[in-house]
């Protein structure tokens, strides 16, 4: 075992992703991955599975490991420690209307944000408890612990014992206080019907347990979270995420409670606070163009540069399977602008200025709620690398962005997290900052004007 290595993981929605990382200096010397079942739901069995094939060879050479995973996730265990149920997860709207049901149970929407920091939202896993409760009683009956992803992974890790999470993760469940910094059971209690086991919350840089080999597990967060812990955010960072969802986030020294379900007030991996926009719609709304005109992405991309902006009138409301910012979870789609002229370039130019501008409105909810000017917008994601994501952006949202290298960035925060547990400090390392490109354009207002027209009439 090296002393000098540490072991990153990021449990994602698609895959299980490990990077093996130079504690000192965050240089990463071995990667590997292994993919996820597709769907809303699965079995939670299938990531164990995963971890233990994308960490095949690594886990022997570190020192100390850390989990990041998909947030909100509903991982509900029997008392032998097996699932009762289908894992549900972040992007399953099944439980929408169970969410209505709690929040106006907890007193209305600010009432809800000021008990748990967030309206709740179909994403949330107190909702998905609910919805196992009205629509699977047997399964709900029979649960008796409920962890998030990155939890149940980080079990099978250790082996056995007490569960255990961070206040990150813990904070999009729908029954953490991050007014009070700790678990609220009542609150899960009175989601499924009965009284349930919630993990253990460990420090942000505690050592959770240790394997009978002597590696060091720390606490693990969410997914976003351990992004933010990778880019070593600051007041003043927005980063903007285009994975499968887009998500808009900063750190805030401050808690939030916004009644209007916009933003969300989740806590970070480092005692501070991750505000956060979240769409349900990102990357995907260039798969669907890809699929549409038979590209690739990147064939879309100079497809959409070879057209103007504003798409030739083209304008699409890209909320093709629901939406969480704005709350819509029964959306569709709209194209609206569409004529006989209508081109293969517009069509993929509108795709991409409808996934900016979605974006563009989460930075404005975050930055609005938490009152600080945005200094440093950061693009990361798959989709993020996008030639035509370069171009268009900067003009889309109104002020240069700054392009990361890609990289691993939820398995890098976790490996940085299980670095600072390691440690022993009172602050993470210090890691050199990626390698980044800034992007800069004429802000076009027109386009997010347009786009702004026809969400509003279609809401």
């Amino acid at each position: 075992m090296a002393a000098d290595l540490v072991l990153g993981i990021d449990s994602s929605t698609q895959s299980t992703k490990a990077v093996l990382v130079d504690a000192s200096d965050g240089r990463v010397v071995a990667q590997q991955s292994a993919p996820h079942p597709t769907g809303t739901a699965v079995d939670p069995r299938a990531w164990l599975d995963a971890f233990d094939q994308a960490t095949d060879g690594l886990l022997p050479r570190a020192s100390a490991i850390s989990i990041g995973g998909q947030q909100h996730g509903m991982v509900a265990l029997d008392r032998a420690g097996e699932p009762v149920h289908d894992a549900l997860l972040w992007n399953d709207t099944r439980s929408s209307a169970a969410a209505v049901d709690l929040v106006a149970e907890l007193g209305g929407p600010q009432a809800c944000a000021e008990t748990v920091g967030s309206v709740l939202v179909a994403s949330f896993t107190s909702t998905k408890l609910r919805w196992l409760r009205d629509h699977e009683p047997e399964a709900a009956a029979r649960t008796h612990e409920v962890l998030l992803p990155h939890d149940y992974v980080s079990r099978h890790v250790v082996g056995s014992g007490e569960a255990f999470t961070d206040r990150g993760d813990a904070s999009g469940t729908g029954y953490f206080s991050t007014a009070d910094d700790a678990w609220r059971p009542d609150l899960a209690e009175a989601a499924i019907g009965h009284a349930v086991g919630l993990p253990r919350i460990v420090a942000p840089s505690g050592i959770a347990a240790k394997t009978a080999t002597g590696l060091a597990v720390g606490a693990g967060t969410g997914d976003n979270m351990a992004a933010a812990l990778a880019l070593d955010l600051g007041p003043g960072d927005v980063v903007v995420s285009i994975g499968t969802s887009g998500v808009a986030s900063a750190v805030s020294v401050s808690r939030i409670a916004d009644g209007t379900g916009s933003v969300t007030g989740f806590a970070d991996a480092t005692g501070r606070f991750l505000p956060m926009a979240t769409t349900m719609n990102a990357a995907r709304i260039l798969d669907l163009q890809c699929r549409l005109l038979g590209v690739d992405h990147g064939e879309l991309g100079r497809l959409a540069l070879a057209a103007p902006a504003g798409a030739n009138g083209l304008t699409i409301s890209p909320y093709y399977d629901g939406e969480r910012t704005p709350n819509r979870p029964d959306a569709t789609g709209t194209w609206a602008g569409l004529t006989s002229g209508t081109s293969r370039e517009d069509v993929a130019r509108a795709a991409f200025e409808a996934l900016l501008c979605s974006l563009a409105d989460a930075v404005d909810l975050l930055t609005g709620m938490t009152g600080e000017t945005a200094t440093r917008i950061l693009l990361v994601g798959g989709a993020a690398g996008n030639p035509a994501v370069h171009a268009l952006a900067p003009a889309i949202l109104g002020a240069p962005v700054t392009v990361p290298a890609p990289g691993e960035y939820v398995a890098l925060g976790a490996a940085r997290q299980a670095a600072w547990a390691w440690s022993g400090s009172t602050e993470p390392p210090s890691w050199a900052p990626p390698h980044a490109e800034t992007y800069t354009a004429t802000p076009n207002p027109l386009v997010r004007e347009a786009y702004a027209r026809l969400r509003d009439r279609t809401s």
